[in-house]
């Protein structure tokens, strides 16, 4: 099958003209292999659910290695992947290649438009100075929906300040779980496309609301990217503190409501679904406490540090919840090359 995940982990308006000189970005000081930050811990009648807190854009140049994480997979009884929504489309291989011109089309504002025609001037401006800064010359992507264009400014922003949006958590968790032979559940919620050529190309015809999705990806590019600097380093070390103290904008919540807002997601009934996803995954964790002695998973950091987050429904449900401690930054962090 084909399968599209959509995670569900991702400010003042700045006039173009009012911006002001880029600050030669300082180089990301972690590198090498590192920790990240400890392991959370739920737990009730002696059973523990451990959770590893994820989180992007991280270092460009780190590695991860957790021994406490090792240690606590080689003994889980179960492992709870990152939770999302799963867009599942059952055309197999070849149908995958033959969707892609489809898709690719889908990602360009109908009628030939471009996006001086469909954003408000003052905000094409800004686009225009963050475009020249980390897009360059790129023509094509001004026939992107705003959505996309913005996607792939911030991730050309992201790469030239040293900073990566592949986590490596949980790819290397994926591979040890195999490696042990723990059981791995991930929990999405599915949606199945029955015509899926059909859909992409409807999609591509019909109306997006993704104006403020892209105004907050900008936003968070004139604003954040310091911030997102000193995240990525705190969290490599396990900088909690840290952590609590840098606020986290996330634009990719304006961004993912923006599709399910779209005509193709209420065709599907795709409402609500950052509280149904959360409740897929409560009940993911409680059954694990439920059937072993210990299990693992892996959440956004952010949903870890928020006050109304994961950790917070369990508590109320009367979970005891530990956090790690924090680890001083210079403990773990060594100088670049």
């Amino acid at each position: 099958a084909t399968l599209l995940t959509i995670g569900l982990h991702r400010p003042t308006v700045v006039q173009a003209q009012e911006l002001e000189p880029t600050p030669t970005l300082q180089a990301v000081v972690v590198s090498g292999v590192l920790p990240g930050p400890g392991l959370w811990k739920v737990s009730r009648d002696g059973r523990s659910l451990w959770i590893i807190g994820s989180l992007t854009p991280v270092p460009k140049r780190m590695e991860w290695e957790s021994l406490q994480v090792e240690r606590t997979l080689t003994r889980s009884g179960q492992v709870l992947m990152m939770p999302g929504l799963k867009v599942d489309a059952d055309v197999g291989f070849f149908g995958g290649l033959m969707l892609l011109p489809t898709a690719l089309s889908a990602r360009k504002i109908p009628d030939d438009k471009r996006l001086q025609d469909v954003l408000p001037p003052a905000l094409y401006e800004r686009w225009l100075t963050l475009k020249a800064r980390y897009l360059g010359s790129n023509r094509s992507v001004e026939r992107w929906r705003p959505m996309f264009a913005a996607q792939e400014l911030y991730d050309a922003a992201i790469r030239k300040s040293g900073l990566s949006d592949d986590n490596p958590v949980v790819p290397l968790l994926r591979k040890r779980a195999k490696k042990h032979g723990v059981p791995m559940q991930s929990p999405r919620l599915e949606v199945k496309l029955t015509e899926p050529k059909a859909a992409l190309k409807a999609f591509a015809k019909s109306p997006l609301d993704d104006t403020a999705c892209f105004e907050k990806t900008l936003d968070r590019l004139e604003t954040d990217l310091a911030n997102m600097r000193a995240r990525a380093n705190a969290w490599a070390v396990g900088d909690i503190d840290g952590l609590r103290q840098l606020p986290f904008e996330d634009h990719g919540r304006t961004c993912l409501q923006a599709l399910l807002d779209s005509q193709l997601a209420a065709e599907y009934e795709l409402v609500d679904v950052p509280q149904r996803v959360g409740d897929l995954w409560l009940k993911s964790a409680e059954d694990a406490l439920r059937d072993h002695e210990t299990s693992l998973a892996v959440l956004p950091i952010s949903q870890l540090l928020k006050p109304d987050g994961y950790l917070a429904r369990l508590q109320a449900r009367g979970y005891e919840v530990e956090a790690p401690a924090s680890l001083a930054p210079e403990s773990s962090a060594t100088a670049p090359d």
